[in-house]
């Protein structure tokens, strides 16, 4: 390359013609992964035609998290591709580490996948707890992360809580799809919300596939509004005199909640049953449901959700329940939970996460990916 001079006689670069600034390779892009879900990187990555960057993740014998990036990843896109299991503390510290190693090596820009989003069920305020998914998101912003891959927030509202752009990407379209190919007799199925809490996402499938919609209604329900919530100091008693409040006056007390007995609105005799919602963790509201439904004379019934954490002995209480078939995506690895309850079934959605990365890369919309219903492979 040859140096040209001005007239000044200092040494000036050769200008690059615009074509080369605005073309991006896929040189430039380097996924790398932490232990939470080795088998979806290599999935995402093979998708994309490209190999898996050399991260190698590993515990000391205090436990502390060490983190060692043998290719250089100086001013390229880094993808971090790291889920939430149920060992959900040490893929948080994973993610964190690898991010802020990337940013330390002068990496252009950091983008976490993170299919399942840890702690997102804490999103509100407990008693004289915190809100944890706000936490969370400020240590990601801190660590290093410029961007946010998640699916199926357990709240919408949570992307609030990142002053990175986050993209919550859906796996409805892959379960929909799952419904119309794979469920015998679709069209005399009813959609079903296991408590009122699910009735809005029940109502989005029932609408889809143009089915009815049923709701279980009940002492089983258990909604997060439901909560006791003792951040507040109890009313002042009689005893206790202010200079605002008369003794006579009072606080008047909240009348205790009473849930009525368990019932289905719909009609679901006859019919398919297909319970839908966004985590499958502790399956005994499921189990509860089921039975319910197949005493009301519902001939199968289904549970499709996007993320199966499925922690304790769920496969077991699964596999002895009256659900037929449980759907679940590889957000989440649940591969020792399906040799433990053979009714497990697990959707695919690598090619997702691959677009929304080549999409990301090439600045490109990601409306594409709200608007289609399929994916072709």
């Amino acid at each position: 390359m040859l140096l040209q001079r001005n007239k000044l006689g200092s040494v000036r670069p050769p200008k690059r013609c615009r074509s080369d600034m605005d073309t991006t390779s896929t040189s430039d892009i380097v996924i790398i992964n932490g232990n939470s879900h080795p088998d979806l990187a290599n999935m995402v990555a093979e998708r994309m035609g490209l190999k898996n960057g050399g991260c190698s993740v590993f515990h000391k014998s205090n436990r502390e998290t060490i983190v060692e990036i043998s290719d250089s990843v100086r001013g390229k896109d880094i993808y971090i591709i790291q889920t939430g299991t149920k060992d959900a503390n040490n893929n948080i510290m994973e993610l964190l580490i690898m991010a802020y190693a990337c940013k330390t090596s002068s990496a252009r820009s950091i983008v976490g996948v993170i299919p399942y989003l840890p702690y997102s069920k804490q999103c509100k305020m407990r008693k004289r707890g915190c809100i944890v998914s706000k936490l969370l998101a400020k240590m990601m912003c801190t660590s290093g992360l410029t961007h946010i891959i998640t699916m199926d927030l357990h709240q919408k509202e949570i992307q609030g809580f990142f002053d990175i752009p986050v993209d919550n990407l859906r796996a409805s379209p892959f379960l929909l799809q799952y419904i119309q190919e794979s469920i015998p007799d679709y069209r005399n199925s009813v959609i079903v919300a296991r408590n009122p809490g699910v009735a809005k996402k029940a109502n989005s499938y029932a609408e889809r596939l143009r089915l009815g919609l049923a709701v279980i209604h009940g002492e089983q329900k258990e909604a997060e509004s439901d909560e006791v919530d003792g951040r507040y100091s109890p009313p002042p008693t009689s005893s206790s005199r202010t200079r605002t409040t008369s003794v006579s006056v009072g606080v008047p007390e909240h009348p205790i909640k009473v849930k009525p007995p368990l019932t289905i609105v719909g009609d679901v005799s006859g019919k398919i049953a297909i319970m839908v919602d966004d985590l499958i963790d502790d399956v005994q509201a499921f189990v509860a449901a089921a039975e319910m439904l197949k005493d009301n004379g519902a001939c199968k019934v289904y549970v499709l959700a996007t993320h199966g954490l499925l922690s304790s002995d769920a496969p077991r209480q699964l596999e002895e329940s009256l659900i037929d078939e449980i759907v679940v995506t590889n957000t989440i690895p649940h591969e020792i939970q399906k040799l433990q309850c053979h009714k497990i079934k697990t959707i695919d959605i690598s090619i997702l996460i691959a677009e929304a990365i080549r999409r990301i890369h090439n600045k490109e919309s990601m409306s594409y990916l709200f608007r289609n219903v399929t994916l072709e492979d």
